[in-house]
């Protein structure tokens, strides 16, 4: 299957592209048909009425109110799959985030199993580290949308970026409060999937001081769920981003909580050093040194650093190929952090390097 717009090639179970949402066409269609598909499925064609009203769409719906509750105030993100929106509700004036799933996909019988299942594990994430989804809901014209506590702040990619590393104790800081977000979801059996710097927000209390959000939960699933879940993962949509994925997730095994200890592991190390890990000139040869190659030391990281040695073993350890390696828990990882960070911590004797790296 492919786009007849980006020309982006998706395995066939797939049926609409996650770069514009438009519906895929297999291969050797003719151009009649990719223009035909086109004109189908494009959510911007627009026919102006002769009054020249504005015409009101999935993107763009700024102005109005959702269900009778939510006044939409603008947009804030769209994407392939869905469109964000600021909005307020109209009796209590609480702001929220609205996600829009587009046209395209809410006719999507599987998009729209994940969905629901994803909102329902979602409600149970109250959490202060967690941006949680409130509800679902679905319009009289088959506008489907999520409800979601609107959150403002500073995304953790950019604050990386902007100073090229944190300090030590910012670091423990905010991976002891992600932590603690995950291990709740953890709790209820829920992974993440697709932890990366880009899905956590730093925000401020009124004080002043800053704490750490996991957003987008929106790759969440039951450890426990069957093949049926299992499906609705072909839908041309990427499950994960490869700079983060642990091991066994690049090799397409079963996951659990240690996959996302492992990606957070990864975040620490680059909020530390402003450097991933691992290196390779290409996206593949990246994934490939995790699957080989040991991480390199943090003093090569950062020349002229002094990190505890401590800190590094909870890193290397957090890192370990093998999920059986590793913490079982992300309150372990963190408390192993902090006490490491104070310099009077590291992993339990016999733990060593080789072991954790399979040599």
């Amino acid at each position: 299957m492919r786009c007849p717009t980006c020309g982006t090639v998706y395995p066939s179970e797939a049926k609409f592209c996650t770069r514009d949402g438009g519906r895929l066409l297999q291969e050797g269609d003719t151009a009649q048909d990719v223009a035909s598909a086109s004109r189908a499925t494009s959510p911007r064609v627009i026919t102006p009425d002769v009054t020249s009203k504005r015409v009101i769409s999935h993107a763009n719906m700024a102005g109005q109110v959702l269900d009778g509750r939510y006044a939409i105030v603008k947009k804030v993100g769209e994407g392939g799959m869905s469109y964000v929106y600021l909005a307020h509700d109209v009796s209590t004036n609480e702001r929220y985030a609205i996600k829009i799933l587009s046209p395209n996909l809410s006719r999507d019988e599987n998009a729209m199993a994940r969905l629901r299942r994803e909102a329902g594990l979602g409600i149970r994430l109250a959490h202060p580290n967690v941006c949680h989804i409130v509800r679902m809901g679905e319009t009289e014209d088959g506008l489907v949308y999520v409800v979601m506590p609107f959150v403002e702040g500073e995304i953790l990619a950019d604050r990386n970026n902007k100073l090229g590393f944190l300090p030590l104790v910012v670091t423990v800081e905010f991976v002891t409060q992600i932590s603690a977000g995950l291990q709740v979801a953890h709790e209820l059996k829920i992974i993440h999937r697709d932890l990366k710097p880009e899905n956590i927000m730093i925000c401020k209390k009124g004080g002043g001081s800053e704490y750490a959000v996991v957003m987008d939960f929106g790759l969440a699933k039951e450890r426990k769920a069957g093949g049926e879940l299992e499906k609705l993962t072909a839908t041309g949509i990427i499950l994960g981003t490869p700079e983060f994925m642990s091991p066994e997730q690049l090799r397409g095994k079963p996951l659990d909580a240690r996959t996302d200890i492992y990606s957070l592991t990864l975040m620490t190390y680059e909020m530390l050093t402003g450097k991933l890990p691992f290196e390779g000139r290409t996206q593949q040869e990246l994934m490939i040194a995790r699957l080989r190659n040991d991480p390199i030391p943090l003093r090569l990281r950062r020349p002229g650093m002094d990190f505890p040695e401590s800190v590094e073993k909870v890193l290397f350890k957090g890192m370990a190929r093998s999920a059986d390696d590793r913490y079982a828990t992300a309150t372990e990882f963190a408390q192993d952090l902090q006490a490491a960070a104070a310099g009077g911590g590291s992993p339990p004797p016999g733990r060593v390097l080789g072991k954790i790296f399979g040599r």
